[in-house]
């Protein structure tokens, strides 16, 4: 593997972390260093950190926040 492939990799963390758990990606990024930024979306998926993941997560917590006050009104009005 290319020199600066590694550092960037040493560099971050959560990089290293996926490519441990992914290691088809090591062999991948060795044969082709231009699949830095694939692994890069790859990595982001399987974290859960794009865009519509994230807009997932703040609805299920919006809902879960509607949900409890929806229970604490109605526990107020049974007393």
């Amino acid at each position: 593997m290319r020199q600066e492939i590694q550092e960037y990799i040493q560099s971050k963390p959560e990089i290293t972390k996926f490519i441990r758990e992914q290691p088809q990606w090591y062999r991948k990024l060795s044969r082709n260093p231009q699949a830095l930024e694939e692994m890069n979306l790859a990595m982001m998926n399987y974290y859960q950190k794009t865009i519509p993941h994230k807009v997932a997560q703040f609805s299920n917590s919006i809902q879960m926040a509607s949900m409890m006050l929806g229970m604490f009104q109605s526990m107020k009005q049974q007393d």
